[in-house]
């Protein structure tokens, strides 16, 4: 068997594609923005590492992990709806929910709620166990290594785009992608809620 042989590229296409839909970076954009100004600098290798990390690891025990302590997939999916419903409400308001308690701020940003869970959150992660029951883990590895050097490039752009964007058009990309946020939120607490 060749190398081709062994991915399968329409496969591939398809998991990037629904994985850059569920993680939205380039949605998230405000938040990031919104962070770096709060800690002063964002770690986008570290933030890309630890997701990466996160995402492959959940791809090969998040089922058994979740089981193992006795949380089924639906109730991590509500779990992660009230991180990101939070969030939003922090965009939209313009309010400050998430402060960091010790002087490790500007590292923990980078981890809590960059990595987790904006980038490698319920949402992700749920769509990882889906994908995982349709495709070979191979092609999945890759779609979420593709989307992991496309996080990379934007955390590591922030500082231009909030250049290009000016403060007045951040405000506005931050209450329209806050609104849409509490919307992902509000959908995926009633798809796990059986509402």
């Amino acid at each position: 068997m060749t190398l081709l042989e062994y991915f399968n590229f329409k496969e591939i296409a398809t998991a990037t594609m629904i994985l850059f839909a569920v993680i939205d970076i380039v949605g998230s954009v405000p938040i990031i923005i919104d962070l770096r100004q709060k800690t002063g600098h964002i770690q986008s290798e570290k933030a890309s590492l630890v997701s990466l990390i996160l995402m492959i690891l959940f791809l090969f025990v998040g089922e058994s992990i979740l089981g193992l302590i006795g949380i089924d997939v639906s109730s991590f999916a509500i779990a992660g709806s009230f991180i990101i419903f939070f969030l939003a409400l922090e965009m939209i308001l313009g309010i400050r929910l998430y402060k960091d308690e010790n002087n490790e701020g500007k590292s923990t940003a980078s981890i809590v709620p960059i990595a987790f869970p904006l980038i490698a959150g319920a949402g992700t992660m749920t769509s990882l166990l889906s994908l995982r029951a349709e495709y070979a883990v191979q092609n999945i590895i890759v779609a979420i290594v593709v989307n992991i050097i496309m996080v990379y490039i934007v955390l590591k752009s922030s500082k231009f785009i909030e250049r290009i964007l000016g403060q007045g058009g951040i405000n506005v990309l931050r209450k329209v992608f806050g609104v849409i946020l509490l919307a992902i939120a509000v959908k995926l607490f009633r798809s796990n809620a059986g509402l």
